[in-house]
């Protein structure tokens, strides 16, 4: 194990992808350790990719980028815009409220604040908006796109924990919700105490305009989620129909190019590929310390310091938060679920709910430096500093930690729809 920890720190230092270096310090460790021969590497990362729920991960990449270049987005926030756009921290509060329902679409954080804060962050700077506010405000409200289903996190815990997708998918709902209730409090809250008025009131007509011109975005995860739990199809087949009904909404729409779709195909490639080689080193990495009972040892241990459920809820947070901050999700869940989840499940936590806990703990690593990708995207957009948005999106990591804080001290939050659909 110590062989395995010191190549992969030496690789990360140097700079070497979270892939490169879980795949190169697990191989140099087989093939030190005498167990087994190097031969078990490709057919590891073989069989961790060998899955057939892992196939509606490329599908619903692909279903966001086409809905990012079909003109989506620009339709959700002037549907946002006008529903709440009139009160104070308004555009604050669309961008909050539109990233919801774009996360519902896309399932990925950075591209939800690519699509959003691309038209919104030039929007709220220039109303007066301060550009630190705008461009964190943003950066977090991305997050809501690894919570809220079809998440691509979600499915990954699903397929490394066995678990149903399905459940997964109903279990994130109410926490997505609560995750966006408190963003939308905070933009409130922030924007009363530094003076952002809000734009003017839609009328009757503008509102119900702007919802006739949004609609077809906010079927969709009608139809994909209604879909699942509807028995009509299976979460795979979910992000199949989600690809058909991107295409023909973007043709509606007339916005498609054969440049924009050749792009929209080029880019979910690209992004499909790195997801897949991440979950081929996390699965490779994951064989190796349960042969070595790594996980067993750890459990021992826990249960040998008595910790209980509170303190083992907070080791995991705190944990998990940490890794977050260096780890990138996919990679972070396929390497803790074998280490965490038997130790939760030891304790009487479910699951579903321990499987909550991890991703949204594990989203806020997408608005906390080093690795933090929405912050990268949101610094860019709104022209400004890592340092200076890494400052300014504090206030707002401080309420994703009530947040978390609530989703582990709820587990009906995570369990009650799944329950009731299950008839659990």
């Amino acid at each position: 194990m110590m062989i395995l920890i010191i190549c992969a720190v030496v690789l990360l230092f140097v700079g070497a992808p979270i892939a490169v270096a879980i795949a190169g310090s697990t191989t140099v460790a087989i093939g030190t350790s005498g167990i087994f021969g190097l031969e078990v590497v490709p057919q590891q990362m073989f069989i961790a990719l060998n899955s057939f729920p892992l196939m509606a991960i490329p599908f619903f990449i692909l279903a966001g980028h086409l809905m990012q270049v079909g003109g989506i987005s620009e339709r959700l926030i002037d549907f946002g815009s006008a529903l709440i756009g009139h009160l104070t921290g308004g555009l604050a509060m669309a961008a909050v409220l539109t990233s919801m329902f774009f996360a519902a679409i896309s399932g990925s954080g950075a591209a939800t604040v690519a699509a959003i804060g691309s038209i919104l962050i030039p929007a709220m700077l220039a109303h007066g908006y301060g550009r630190g506010f705008t461009a964190a405000n943003q950066a977090v409200s991305g997050a809501l796109g690894v919570i809220i289903p079809p998440s691509i996190p979600l499915i990954l815990f699903a397929v490394a924990a066995n678990e149903s997708a399905g459940d997964m998918f109903l279990a994130g709902i109410l926490p997505g919700i609560i995750v966006t209730m408190s963003l939308l409090l905070m933009a409130y809250f922030y924007s009363r105490k530094r003076g952002y008025k809000g734009v003017q009131k839609a009328t009757g007509k503008e509102l119900l305009i702007a919802f006739r011109r949004s609609i077809l975005a906010l079927l969709m995860p009608v139809i994909v989620l209604g879909g699942i739990y509807g028995g009509i199809f299976t979460p795979t087949e979910a992000a199949v129909v989600a690809v058909l009904y991107a295409l023909i909404v973007g043709f509606v729409y007339k916005r498609f190019t054969l440049k924009k779709l050749a792009d929209a195909f080029a880019d979910s490639s690209v992004t499909s590929a790195i997801v897949m080689i991440v979950i081929a080193a996390a699965g490779l990495f994951a064989f190796y310390i349960n042969v070595l009972g790594f996980p067993d040892q750890i459990l021992a241990f826990m249960e040998s310091i008595n910790l209980g459920v509170v303190g083992f809820l907070i080791l995991a947070n705190l944990l998990l938060l940490i890794a977050g901050m260096f780890i990138e999700a996919a990679a972070a869940i396929l390497i803790f679920v074998p280490i965490l989840l038997p130790m939760a499940v030891g304790l009487g936590i479910d699951p579903v709910h321990f499987g909550m806990i991890m991703v949204v703990n594990l989203s806020v690593g997408l608005v906390t430096p080093p690795v933090g990708l929405n912050l990268f995207v949101a610094s860019d957009l709104a022209k400004m500093s890592l340092s200076a948005l890494s400052k300014a999106v504090i206030p707002f990591i401080l309420v994703l930690l009530i947040s978390i804080a609530i989703v582990s001290g709820v587990p009906q939050l995570s369990l009650w729809l799944p329950n009731l659909i299950s008839g659990g």
